[in-house]
């Protein structure tokens, strides 16, 4: 405590300017940021990369069906688990490939937007917000589906969607928890 006055005390004696709080202890500023800045800053782009490949396969992707044909009938299914339930009764008809992009896809598809979004922005750090705007962004992309007429809009899809996102913000809790452990700090 009495080293402390005595710096104060230089400290006016010199006429020098008090030392910002948030400044305290650094020694040099040639690094004007955080760590934890650079690191969201980072994840961020990968944020911007993943919703620009999630965009591609769900509007553009011709492998995965999302090609608009004029003439041919639109088919969407707007029964919750109607499509979850015929592709279960029929996977071995299917075949592997289609059960699994169809079902699992779908989740996975999302999963890496509830893992990036609470690392970027630290007001969607909430189990609801994520579920919220994974529902918004499926539905986005199914009702951009629905209004182009390219792949099918389906509200299973909706639902796997958000049960991707909200695996990935748990996947996002499990880690913060571990390095949290690690490095004992919140970034």
């Amino acid at each position: 405590m009495k080293e402390i006055a005595q710096k104060e005390i230089r400290r006016k004696e010199s006429g020098q300017k008090k030392e910002h709080p948030a400044k305290k202890g650094r020694e040099s500023l040639a690094v004007p940021f955080s760590s934890g800045f650079r690191i969201r800053q980072t994840v961020g782009c990968l944020l911007v990369f993943y919703m620009l490949v999630l965009m591609y396969f769900l509007l553009f992707s011709e492998r995965y069906g999302r090609i608009a044909d004029s003439g041919a009938v639109y088919h969407y299914n707007l029964i919750p688990f109607a499509e979850i339930r015929r592709f279960w009764t029929y996977r071995e008809q299917l075949g592997s490939f289609a059960f699994y992009t169809n079902l699992w896809g779908n989740v996975a598809g999302f999963f890496p937007f509830g893992f990036l979004l609470p690392a970027v922005c630290r007001g969607m750090r909430s189990g609801f917000l994520i579920l919220l705007s994974g529902l918004t962004l499926s539905l986005c992309a199914e009702a951009i589906q629905l209004v182009t007429k390219v792949g099918c809009f389906d509200v299973d899809d909706l639902i796997l969607n958000t049960l991707g996102a909200f695996l990935g913000y748990l996947a996002f809790v499990l880690c913060s928890r571990l390095r949290r452990e690690y490095y004992g700090k919140k970034i």
